[in-house]
Formats: C-alpha cells, sequence, structure tokens
C-alpha cells in the first residue's frame, strides 16, 4: 500500500503538470460570416467628395470573422467589404461583443472603391454623405459574425505560408515596380476526423478600385472573387486583410494593348467585373499555393500586445472630417486623435495593425524589423486615417501631391514607425514554429 501512495505522489502532479501545460497550449478557431449589401443602393463612395449615384449591383458586400484563442489569449480579426471602418464604428461593434476584450477585436477595412461612404464625411453644406441607419447595421453585422465565430471555437491546427504572387494581380501606379509582391496566409482546420479548414486569411497590398465608384455599380470589388474562390478550393470562411498598399499600389487592370502615356508608363484600365473575378481569382489560386506545402502546428502560441497611439492632424480637410462628421469621431483638444496599435505573435508569425495606408517602403521597413518566419501588416485596421508616408517623402515631388494631401500630416509615418517598433521591441524575438510531429 505505501508503494501505491508513493505511485500516486509521483503520478497526479505529474499529471496535474500535463494537464496544465494542456490548457495553457490548446490552439482554437472559429470562423463566421454576415451580408452587410444594403437591402436599397446606396450611392457609391471612392474617398472624399460626393459619392455617385447608384446604377446597379455585382456581387455581394461581407463582414467576415475568425476567432483564435490558445490558452488564455483571444484575437478575433474582422474585415468589411468598405472604404474604411473607423474606430467610432467599430466600438460600436466591440460593445456588442463582451465576451471578447475590446482590444482584442482588431476590425479591418478591405478599403472597397465601390461601396457606401463609411466614413459620413461632411458635405460643406452642413450636412453629410453618409447613411447613418446603414453604418449602424454594418456595426451590427461584424458584432454578430465575431459573436458567432467565438461560438465556433474549436480545438484546430494552423499553418502559415509565405511567397512571391506571381501573375497581373499589382502593381504601384506612381511607379510600376516599386511593390511588395509577397503574399502572406494563415490558414486554421478543425482538430479530428476530416480536418476541415475553418478559415484562410490572407494579407496583401492592393486598392480594391477594379470598378471604382464612377461606374455606379456597388461590389466588392476583387475581394469578393477572390473571398468566394477560397471558400470553393478550400472550404471555411475567407478573409481579406490589405497591407501597406499607400501611394499607390493598386489592381493591375491595365489595357496593355491601350497606351495612355507610354513615356510614363501610363495604360487604359478595364474597368469591368471580369477583371475582377480575374485578379481576385488569380490571387485566390496563389494565396493557396502560399500555404499549401507548409506544416501545420497544433499547439501554435498567441500573445497580443496593444497601445493607444496619439497622431497630430495637420491636414485641415481631414480635421474638418473628423470634427463636423456626425459620426462624432473622438479627439482630442490639441488637435490630435488617439487611436489603438496591435502587435501580436501567433506561431512563428508576427502581425502589426496600421491605422491608415502605409505607403510600401514603410511596409517593407515593418516587416523587416518584425523579423518573423511570416509577416503580417494588417492595413486600414481599427482606423483609417488616409495615408501614411515618411517625412522625406511628403510633398517630396509633384506626384506625391495627393496623397500628402490626404494625409493627417508630415510626422504621421514617422508616429506610426515609433508606435511599431516599441511594441515589436516588447514582444521580443520572434517565436518558433511549433510543428506537427
Amino acid at each position: 500500500m505505501p508503494s501505491l501512495r508513493l505511485a500516486a505522489a509521483i503520478l497526479f502532479p505529474a499529471l496535474s503538470l500535463s494537464l496544465s501545460l494542456y490548457a495553457q497550449t490548446t490552439f482554437e478557431a472559429g470562423a463566421a460570416k454576415r451580408l452587410i449589401t444594403p437591402n436599397q443602393l446606396l450611392p457609391l463612395s471612392g474617398g472624399m467628395g460626393l459619392p455617385k449615384p447608384p446604377k446597379g449591383k455585382q456581387g455581394e458586400l461581407m463582414a467576415r470573422a475568425v476567432v483564435y484563442r490558445s490558452g488564455n489569449e483571444l484575437l478575433a480579426i474582422a474585415t468589411v467589404d468598405l472604404l474604411g471602418f473607423p474606430s467610432v464604428l467599430g466600438d460600436r461593434a466591440r460593445r456588442l461583443v463582451p465576451r471578447i476584450p475590446a482590444d482584442r477585436i482588431w476590425i479591418a477595412a478591405t478599403h472597397n472603391h465601390s461601396g457606401p461612404d463609411s466614413y459620413a464625411y461632411p458635405d460643406g453644406k452642413g450636412g453629410h454623405t453618409g447613411n447613418l441607419e446603414y453604418l449602424q447595421l454594418v456595426s451590427e453585422q461584424v458584432a454578430a459574425a465575431l459573436n458567432e465565430a467565438f461560438d465556433k471555437l474549436q480545438p484546430a491546427e494552423l499553418r502559415l505560408g509565405t511567397a512571391n504572387a506571381e501573375g497581373k494581380i499589382a502593381y504601384n501606379y506612381y511607379a510600376p515596380d516599386l511593390y511588395d509582391r509577397r503574399v502572406s496566409v494563415q490558414q486554421v482546420r478543425s482538430r479530428g476526423p476530416g480536418n476541415r479548414i475553418i478559415s484562410t486569411l490572407v494579407n496583401y497590398a492592393v486598392h480594391p478600385e477594379v470598378m471604382g465608384s464612377d461606374l455606379g455599380i456597388l461590389s466588392p470589388d476583387l475581394v469578393g472573387p477572390l473571398c468566394d474562390m477560397i471558400e470553393k478550393q478550400a472550404g471555411g470562411t475567407a478573409l481579406f486583410v490589405n497591407s501597406a498598399q499607400g501611394g499607390m499600389v493598386t489592381a493591375d487592370n491595365r489595357d496593355l494593348g491601350r497606351p495612355k502615356d507610354p513615356a510614363r508608363a501610363y495604360w487604359h484600365d478595364r474597368r469591368e467585373w471580369s477583371e475582377c473575378e480575374r485578379i481576385g481569382t488569380l490571387l485566390a489560386k496563389e494565396s493557396l499555393r502560399a500555404v499549401d506545402k507548409s506544416p501545420w502546428q497544433q499547439t501554435p502560441p498567441l500573445k497580443v500586445w496593444t497601445t493607444p497611439a496619439k497622431f497630430r492632424v495637420d491636414s485641415d480637410d481631414l480635421w474638418a472630417v473628423v470634427v463636423y462628421s456626425p459620426l462624432k469621431y473622438p479627439h482630442n483638444p490639441d488637435r490630435t486623435i488617439t487611436t489603438t496599435i496591435g502587435f501580436a505573435k501567433l506561431a512563428n508569425a508576427g502581425m502589426l495593425t496600421i491605422p491608415g495606408e502605409a505607403l510600401p517602403n514603410i511596409g517593407f521597413y515593418l516587416k523587416r524589423k518584425m523579423g518573423a518566419e511570416h509577416n503580417f501588416l494588417f492595413g486600414l485596421t481599427n482606423d483609417a486615417f488616409g495615408y501614411i508616408l515618411t517625412k522625406v517623402d511628403f510633398h517630396s515631388f509633384p506626384r506625391y501631391d495627393y496623397v500628402s494631401r490626404v494625409s493627417l500630416g508630415e510626422m504621421t509615418g514617422e508616429t506610426l514607425i515609433d508606435y511599431a517598433l516599441k511594441l515589436i521591441a516588447m514582444a521580443g524575438p520572434p517565436t518558433e514554429p511549433t510543428t506537427r510531429p
């Protein structure tokens, strides 16, 4: 009998420790989506200025969400097929998702240029160009997708992939070859019989503006066909999160047989739904190729860091939006605005949020400083404050006049980089992968 008691004394603490370690490293995931196409077509906004009258619809606008849980850490990522999704709207959604800490809910706009105004821009006549009922509906649908994704949490495993996306997908309108070709992918599947795909998240830098607002056709642009193809090929819920696509990394819908200004490398564009399908489908195939050979990780660790970040608003145009929009953007008396920047480590990947459209050089720099095997930049996430340039780029030459004018100010890039580097330093060195045995 003493020997049995001794064996139990040795066995049960070891079992308890083993269960404790299992609880700390169990990885779960869930995903869901909701329709956000307005019942009655609304004017289409491609940026500041009067929206264009709607003439028809092609495809559907969606809100999509994935929730990760590893041990006691949670991270929820949601996307909306809109030009932007300011924090004032994001906070409405977060309040309806009480089971997930607010700073663990990251909401990104795909930056679609053929959807309704999501900023409620002042019209200069005492009114605005948004539909407040629709924006409230979108906030509620985002929350519904997040809550369903949380309810669907189940044991899962993760794989990550990064590769150059080949083919005619994107280019830099200002300097054709100056863009990041890398697509990075997160894919999760259920553990157990069947190994069903739960979600696939694609991170790539491109303006979804094949259609634009001028045609008057409401659509998700290339993002709709991208997600549809991934869901058809792999299953589960597909999400697209934009990267550092500012100034001006756009969809490559150039008609190369119709030059507009050959000396300056400008072509006429093909602005039609078939181009959205071609580009979206090609990017979907390249995304699945990037992750196809990657090993599955059963217990990927997750850790999230966030910080409030204050930005000065030097632009009179953007300050007018902050002050006069009926959405009542929070702002500070010293002409600054405060947002949240987040950094997360998921296995051997790093994820950094950017509250706007960072130019490619900022994107390359931050990815290099993140130093992970797979580096994800989540642009237009938790806020969408326009273009983000470094001070040496700001109003440097005529081609940057527009992006400088639609920027908070000269120091926006420096401010972002400062906050980002502090979060990256806080997180420590990159994590090694935990591959499936």
